[in-house]
């Protein structure tokens, strides 16, 4: 078994790189530190599951899925962040990833969840699969937030969190009018006028 994993954190790789070992004896274990490199070894070899951080340096996890997918590289990868569920694991989904947990499980339920990706399944916790369940039941109109695509969610969380527009574009390695646009298409679509309704809009739905 080929396993991929990718975390600008080499403590964490340290780490999923030993959870792995102890239950995948014979794994063949490589490791990358960002996005471009990730989908570069995805390029010139074939794993059978890739294990990501959804925010790294540059080209985010979900972007990364987008772009994957976009080439025809039909690898599973699960998505390992410290951003709650109820954040991004849907959009990981519908993105083409295979399944999402927080840095917080047990490392059983990561064996767990890379066992039932390999058999060709998605991984899911209960609480996310309510999620769906509830989006698909529910006939109101959807939340603010969630009308935001993947990019503008990051941005809208990063403003949410005091972070000025410069700083946004350092952080994300993009310019200032980029990022000014976003911040404009955020503001268009959630109706929310200012930084500061943005950080209390975000408050109140327990965001950042």
């Amino acid at each position: 078994m080929k396993i991929l994993i990718a975390d600008d954190h080499a403590i964490v790789r340290k780490v999923i790189r030993q959870i792995i070992s102890e239950f995948y004896a014979d794994a063949e274990i490589e490791e990358v530190s960002n996005c471009f490199d990730l989908i570069q070894s995805a390029r010139l070899q074939k794993f059978d599951i890739i294990i990501s951080d959804l925010s790294m340096p540059g080209k985010n996890g979900l972007e990364t899925i987008k772009d994957l997918r976009a080439e025809g590289i039909d690898t599973p990868i699960l998505i390992l962040s410290m951003h709650p569920e109820d954040q991004y694991a849907l959009r990981v989904l519908k993105a083409g990833g295979s399944g999402y947990l927080t840095k917080e499980s047990a490392p059983e339920e990561l064996v767990k969840a890379i066992n039932h990706i390999l058999s060709g399944k998605k991984y899911i916790s209960e609480s996310v699969a309510e999620q769906l369940l509830f989006q698909i039941e529910d006939k109101h109109e959807r939340p603010l937030h969630e009308r935001l695509s993947d990019r503008e969610f990051t941005v809208f969380k990063m403003i949410a969190t005091g972070k000025t527009v410069g700083e946004i574009a350092e952080e994300l390695h993009l310019s200032v009018p980029t990022i000014s646009t976003y911040r404009a298409r955020i503001i268009e679509k959630t109706h929310l006028k200012s930084n500061s309704e943005i950080t209390r809009y975000a408050l109140m739905q327990g965001i950042v």
